[in-house]
């Protein structure tokens, strides 16, 4: 994997106990925007972020495992904010806005095993800018891609990372992937991660979906899997911009999951700007789909 570059003032960390975790996303008051595509998502504060609302700078995004239970993480991020006085003041208050995106990873038998606030704390705490960790961390720690037949068919996923630049601009994407669907090289159209057939070879769930082979065997469950991430830049936009960054950058998951964005996901993209650089919105939206395609990719191969 590549150098990744993180945007002034931005800082990651991740804490897990084995079977889920959360990724921490510090941002020192960055410009903040979000996109939801997936038809069960479970989220914290994204109506704030979106560009018509007042609210103009974000302190924190999570990203984490646990289904709706993994929402607690996020108070543990506030939590650790506050005693540092980070946050949205109101006369002797303090509030800290942290975004939040989870994924379903529930898959310990018998256990609810699900990011808590002592863990979001935990992830806060090791936020950091160099020697960022990825594969099976943090909010990719229990993730897995290719559930078509559920679990016992599906691979690995993991929280991938990725960095392109454009001169001295650059667009860095930050991805735990959890999908329904399966991973792709998108240069060659191999598939890198998915459904498994009992023979080891992969399924191919979107051509098996289209050519109708095995509709009737299909053992998907709503909401149980989810794609999450964060696509950061170190050029100055505005909230309406940075918004339209989320947006496209889902195209960088269609590139390299196929199905994306269906009803059993929930796929939720971020989107950071923190710096003073300029460059034309088109170019850099291209960046963000490219460094998107190439995160989700980085997340399998390990």
């Amino acid at each position: 994997m590549s150098e990744i570059l993180l945007p002034d003032g931005i800082r990651i960390g991740n804490a897990d106990d084995g079977a889920t975790g959360v990724t921490c996303i510090l941002t020192d008051k960055a410009t903040g925007g979000v996109s939801v595509r997936g038809g069960a998502p479970g989220t914290r504060e994204t109506d704030m972020l979106r560009a018509d609302k007042s609210q103009g700078f974000v302190d924190a995004i999570a990203l984490s495992g646990g289904s709706a239970y993994g929402l607690e993480a996020s108070c543990g991020v506030a939590e650790y904010l506050r005693e540092r006085g980070v946050g949205f003041v109101a006369g002797d208050k303090v509030v800290p806005l942290v975004a939040q995106a989870i994924l379903f990873d529930l898959n310990t038998p018998g256990e609810y095993r699900y990011p808590d606030k002592k863990m979001g704390y935990a992830a806060a705490a090791d936020a950091r800018r160099t020697d960022l960790k990825f594969g099976a961390v943090g909010a990719g720690t229990g993730a897995t891609v290719g559930k078509i037949f559920g679990m016992q068919a599906a691979s690995r996923g993991g929280l991938g990372g990725a960095t392109v630049r454009f001169g001295d601009v650059f667009v860095t994407a930050v991805i735990a992937v959890n999908a329904l669907g399966d991973v792709y090289d998108r240069k060659t159209g191999k598939i890198l991660a998915g459904a498994r057939m009992p023979d080891g070879e992969y399924f191919n769930t979107v051509a098996r979906l289209t050519d109708g082979t095995f509709a009737a065997q299909m053992q998907v469950r709503s909401g149980t899997n989810t794609t999450i991430g964060c696509v950061m830049t170190n050029a100055r936009l505005d909230k309406a911009q940075v918004n339209r960054l989320a947006d496209v950058a889902h195209d960088g998951l269609a590139l390299s999951i196929r199905p994306v964005h269906t009803d059993a996901d929930g796929d939720t993209l971020f989107a950071l700007s923190s710096g003073d650089k300029t460059l034309d919105m088109s170019i850099l939206a291209a960046l963000a789909v490219e460094a998107t395609a190439d995160a989700v990719e980085n997340a399998v191969r390990r």
